[in-house]
């Protein structure tokens, strides 16, 4: 990997983790695309973005979970549905094709900005 591309994906990898650390999630929003434009085909941007944020993931919510902040009534039942989630998506990301995929992804994200433009 050239210089050129080690700082680019530091410098996006450090904009993936503060956005997660900050909001609380969203950092596979910044990953994709910046992984896509490091060269990865999107199959594989998608799957290294949870792979590199799955840690940050893990600190964040050992910060939060320490500090009091994180709901433990519904914690459990949440954290169970999103392993499951993640496990069932993980497998369907291997046999979509890319353009499902791909529209998918991009109906998420227009979901989430809409949400957040009219609550």
């Amino acid at each position: 990997m050239q210089k050129k591309s080690v700082f680019a994906c530091l410098a996006g990898g450090a904009a993936v983790g503060a956005a997660n650390g900050l909001l609380g999630g969203g950092g596979g929003m910044l990953a994709v695309p910046i992984l896509e434009k490091a060269g990865l085909e999107e199959r594989c941007a998608h799957a290294t973005a949870i792979a590199v944020i799955a840690p940050a993931s893990l600190v964040s919510g050992i910060v939060y979970l320490c500090s009091g902040l994180v709901e433990m009534p519904l914690f459990i039942p949440a954290a169970l549905g999103v392993l499951l989630g993640g496990f069932l998506g993980a497998k369907l990301l291997r046999v979509l094709p890319v353009g499902a995929i791909s529209l998918l992804f991009e109906g998420v994200m227009l979901a989430a900005g809409l949400r957040l433009l009219f609550p």
